[in-house]
């Protein structure tokens, strides 16, 4: 194994735990929606203060998640697209979803995301 090799082990483990806590996070914020407002509130502060704590510790190793959902989809985009032939040519086609987040790094794309896709009306 190289000394690159060795060196990017903690970048790619750090990677994955973003990944898997950008998962976690959305499986959180689903139960929550479940719960009265007044329950639901305490623990979404709690969420949000870990998301902050998440991005600040992956900014300082050069990581950043990026949220597609909402933005026009490009083909030429860092993600995936699930449904992409449910479309035809033309269709005018925003991110509806993100399965996985982008993760971008000091040099570029370290992960690309995966999303559905949906119609603008």
């Amino acid at each position: 194994m190289s000394e690159d090799d060795e060196s990017r082990r903690p970048f790619d483990a750090l990677q994955d735990i973003a990944v898997e806590s950008w998962r976690f996070v959305r499986l959180v914020n689903k139960i929550l929606s479940q719960l009265d407002a007044g329950e639901r509130g305490r623990y979404q502060n709690q969420i949000r203060f870990f998301l902050r704590k998440l991005e600040s510790n992956l900014e300082s190793a050069g990581l950043k998640i990026v949220n597609l959902e909402g933005i026009q989809f490009d083909p030429g985009m860092a993600a995936t697209a699930l449904n992409i032939e449910d479309f035809s040519d033309g269709d005018d086609l925003v991110v509806d979803q993100m399965i996985e987040p982008v993760i971008m790094g000091p040099e570029g794309l370290l992960h690309s995301g995966t999303v559905v896709l949906r119609k603008v009306k």
